[in-house]
């Protein structure tokens, strides 16, 4: 339909609109099916299902987004992976497991948690901690660049 020929064009000066008597429409106001109102009468809407509509969450810096994203491992985790591992290995007479955890997607060991079991861990970085822990429990830590014989 063109634009000239629409209900609100052919109306528009004339006292209501073509609603009838002016009180029929009066107070009505909007329906609030939308997103509008939602600090008004949408506000226990927003509180129950969408409490995070407003606001801002944190920022991002772009010096982070640069700095690559390092992979690790803590000594409790390591010996769990390693008691999955241990019977295997047990078997086969071998008295230090040697894990890689360059192998297995991790960047770095660290020292958090006990460790019982001697192990030779190969990682390409490590914390003084862990690094100590390891020897305390009769291990032995690898760097990344030594070539250690592959097993026990």
């Amino acid at each position: 339909m063109p634009h000239r020929l629409r209900k609100i064009r052919k109306k528009r000066g004339s006292r209501t609109v073509g609603y009838g008597r002016v009180g029929q429409h009066r107070k009505s106001g909007s329906k609030g099916r939308r997103k509008v109102g939602l600090h008004k009468q949408g506000w226990s809407y927003i509180l129950r299902y969408e409490p995070d509509y407003y606001g801002k969450a944190g920022f991002k810096s772009p010096k982070s987004l640069m700095r690559p994203e390092v992979n690790t491992i803590n000594l409790k985790e390591l010996e769990e992976l390693a008691l999955k591992t241990a019977p295997k290995k047990r078997a086969k007479g071998v008295k230090r497991i040697l894990i890689d955890l360059e192998k297995l997607g991790y960047d770095k060991l660290l020292g958090e948690g006990r460790i019982t079991i001697p192990l030779k861990v190969k990682v390409p970085s490590c914390s003084e901690v862990a690094a100590r822990k390891i020897m305390e429990a009769g291990g032995e830590v690898l760097s990344a660049a030594e070539e250690g014989s592959p097993e026990g």
